[in-house]
């Protein structure tokens, strides 16, 4: 029961992580990259790399906020675990950078931080709502929010 409600998270997480961060790169922040990265971005992105980044952002997402938070029916607590997950995790990649590429743009930091710590918050904490219904159709007590 236990792997099967992990998975179930899990994909719950994954649609909602595609979704909100397709509209973000795609109709929101599109523009921005562009503008400020230029010429480091590559004219096609590395899908398998970009698939590997989802797959172990969400599954950190799943065993280190979702989890705890569904098991206690708190959706308050997804989102702020949630939002400082993405922030952390969001760091490593933006800070990293901004320490050691000749111009990083540090405007760029911040908006990335900003929608890491938003995203992540939103993923887990809709995660969570929807867990009760979702875990009651899988047939078993995957509802109670364990």
């Amino acid at each position: 029961m236990q792997l099967r409600r992990a998975l179930g998270q899990y994909v719950v997480a994954v649609v909602l992580f595609l979704v909100l961060d397709l509209i973000w790169l795609t109709a929101i922040a599109s523009d921005l990259y562009d503008r400020l990265l230029g010429d480091l971005l590559a004219e096609q992105p590395n899908v398998l790399a970009a698939v590997a980044f989802y797959a172990l952002f969400v599954a950190g997402l799943v065993h280190f906020v979702i989890a705890p938070a569904a098991a206690r029916r708190s959706v308050g607590r997804a989102a702020r675990d949630g939002a400082f997950f993405g922030l952390v995790t969001y760091a490593t990649w933006d800070l990293t950078n901004l320490a050691v590429l000749d111009g990083f743009p540090a405007s760029l930091v911040v908006i990335d931080l900003t929608w890491g710590a938003v995203l992540a918050a939103a993923v887990s904490a809709g995660t969570v709502a929807l867990w009760p219904r979702v875990g009651a159709r899988l047939g078993s007590a995957e509802g109670d929010g364990q």
